[in-house]
């Protein structure tokens, strides 16, 4: 018997990713998105926004997926998220609120490892939560191509 979806659980994840992932961007301007060099490929500022409130939800609903379930792992499967989400914050400041572009391209670099070894883990009990991770892992990669640019170009 499958288990019922607990929306309420989903809901209090899905904010908490939301806060957490743009915790920093409430104390610092990214106004500076429009006025450095950008590569030809980077989108629009406005694109930002609504590509992470997708990738927050599907992250959201991953970590639902894997601990929907009461055991006595699921504290690794909530740890490795915090710990990646706060990774994930952090470039926030360093880029916009620190203009630090070099090391926020080594610090995103950490984030996409931890979203590996998350992705890993994740894999191992649900095939559905690491499918949702995967544009995460892709969009990763292709900011830390625009971070290591944006570096290049300014």
């Amino acid at each position: 018997m499958k288990n019922k979806i607990n929306l309420k659980k989903i809901f209090v994840i899905i904010v908490f990713t939301i806060l957490i992932g743009s915790f920093f961007s409430f104390f610092v301007s990214t106004d500076i998105y429009e006025e450095i060099v950008k590569p030809s490929l980077a989108p629009p500022g406005f694109i930002f926004p609504i590509a992470w409130i997708v990738l927050y939800i599907l992250m959201s609903i991953s970590l639902y997926l894997v601990t929907n379930d009461i055991k006595k792992d699921n504290i690794n499967y909530y740890m490795i998220y915090i710990v990646q989400m706060i990774v994930n914050s952090f470039w926030t400041f360093i880029f916009f609120g620190l203009k630090a572009f070099f090391f926020s391209f080594f610090w995103i670099l950490l984030l996409i490892v931890f979203v590996g070894i998350m992705s890993y883990m994740y894999c191992k009990r649900s095939k559905v939560s690491f499918a949702l991770l995967v544009p995460y892992l892709l969009w990763l990669v292709f900011a830390a191509y625009l971070n290591f640019q944006i570096y290049l170009l300014n």
